[in-house]
């Protein structure tokens, strides 16, 4: 039965896909994976948290870790 709420907020992340699950989670999902060396240094693909916010930050977390391993690093 639909509820009327959608499943996908919408491309609010850019170049993540964000999922709002049936619990009102939410969570991204990066569209290309990164790298095996920004995988290897702790770079998730998959993450979620409770705000649209939270989750904001949590993608910035995994973005900035890759940009150190990939040299792009800003200071």
């Amino acid at each position: 039965m639909d509820d009327g709420r959608s499943t996908t907020p919408g491309p609010v992340i850019s170049g993540w896909r964000v999922i709002l699950s049936d619990r009102g989670r939410l969570w991204a999902s990066r569209v290309v994976p990164f790298s095996d060396a920004e995988f290897d240094a702790g770079a998730a693909r998959t993450v979620d948290a409770d705000t649209l916010d939270e989750l904001r930050g949590e993608v910035e977390r995994q973005e900035s870790t890759a940009r150190r391993v990939s040299g792009q690093a800003v200071s």
